[in-house]
């Protein structure tokens, strides 16, 4: 009896790429607005937990970058949605572009918005003041002079 090695095109090759993509297209044509609605934002939700948890990340996204996910979902535009939020459009794209640090009441208004608890919009804000600080720390190597050790050489003299 002959010991026959599986290839990995006898498991997964371009027709069967294709045949699952077919599936996929099929399937997701069938799903009612409503589901699609609902994948959309789970798909949205994933991408900020993913954002927040991911310890390396290549690029810094602001609150806005995943404000505008949400407004594409809805077809909305951001002054419409400054406009439901009661203030200027010119005000909350400050805060979602991190000029202006979020407060409770913009938090909120985001999180009902999208239906995400208000710590994801924090953890956003969070995450990026992390990232600069990591920033500054490697621009300035010198913080070490605020090393608490530092008192103490500094009161034995």
């Amino acid at each position: 009896m002959e010991n026959k090695e599986i290839e990995i095109t006898e498991i997964w090759n371009d027709k069967k790429s294709d045949s699952l993509k077919d599936f996929i297209i099929s399937q997701s044509q069938k799903l009612s607005k409503e589901r699609k609605l609902k994948n959309d934002l789970l798909a949205i939700q994933y991408q900020i937990e993913d954002y927040i948890e991911t310890e390396t990340t290549s690029e810094r996204l602001r609150v806005l970058d995943f404000v505008k996910l949400y407004l594409k979902t809805f077809n909305v535009t951001q002054k419409r949605l400054a406009h439901l939020f009661e203030m200027k459009d010119s005000n909350l794209h400050k805060y979602l572009i991190g000029e202006r640090k979020l407060n409770a009441n913009i938090v909120l208004k985001l999180s009902s918005f999208s239906n995400l608890s208000p710590e994801y919009w924090l953890r956003i804000e969070v995450k990026n003041e992390l990232l600069e600080i990591t920033k500054e720390k490697e621009r300035y190597a010198d913080y070490s002079k605020y090393d608490y050790r530092n008192l103490f050489v500094a009161a034995e003299e």
